[in-house]
């Protein structure tokens, strides 16, 4: 057992009764849930999905469901695109979402390639935050986001963006694959360390892009 979890157990020694919410199931915010709830006997709250993954989750939640805290009612909110089963939890009597992975508090971006269809979820993901009107985000990673509009403009951009790459890049080479893509889209100077990653981002978008042009083409418009 990490200190890091101990950490967290000590933080919450003497309280009458806590709950352990996971926005999804990657390994940096899930994995250490079961030694937690087993030092601190505490139950599992998270998505549905995460039962297939053979996570402990005590119970399932879903959008719209609400957690009772002593500061509050938290709402959550499913916001795929990160993962499918990604959850948002807002906090409505702070005015403030508990936003996971959706956005990070620092950059313009986050892994949006877990899965097909991935970039339109996400996409409508930051539609569904923006229409909630809240003044804070508080990300898992890096510093909460006050500049809410501000924030969900810049990574919607940074995606949006790369989409308009992608399709200037297929439209050039319409045949091309990912490896000439990605220098294409990206550069040929980009590390080999976070190549893979990129590949896979890539690929997404492509999947995207390319599913809007069937979109347009059935329609008549393209």
């Amino acid at each position: 057992m990490g200190p890091h979890v101990r950490a967290l157990a000590a933080r919450v020694a003497g309280a009458e009764a806590v709950t352990i919410l996971l926005t999804h199931g990657h390994r940096d915010h899930a994995g250490a849930a079961g030694p937690l709830a087993a030092l601190i006997d505490a139950p599992v709250w998270g998505p549905e999905a995460l039962l297939a993954g053979a996570l402990r989750v005590d119970r399932t939640i879903a959008h719209g469901d609400e957690v009772h805290t002593d500061h509050g009612v938290l709402e959550a909110v499913h916001t795929p695109g990160h993962t499918p089963e990604h959850l948002c939890f807002r906090w409505p009597d702070a005015d403030a979402l508990f936003v996971g992975d959706l956005l990070l508090g620092e950059g313009d971006t986050t892994w949006v390639a877990e899965y097909p269809g991935c970039v339109a979820d996400y996409l409508d993901s930051l539609g569904r935050v923006r229409a909630l009107g809240v003044s804070v985000l508080y990300p898992a990673h890096g510093p909460e986001l006050r500049e809410v509009d501000r924030a969900l403009d810049r990574f919607e951009g940074h995606r949006r963006r790369r989409i308009e790459q992608v399709a200037a890049a297929l439209r050039e080479a319409p045949g091309a694959d990912l490896d000439d893509l990605l220098d294409r889209v990206y550069g040929t100077e980009l590390p080999s360390s976070v190549r893979n990653a990129a590949k896979r981002s890539l690929g997404a978008l492509v999947d995207f892009v390319r599913g809007v042009r069937g979109v347009r083409s059935e329609s008549g418009d393209a």
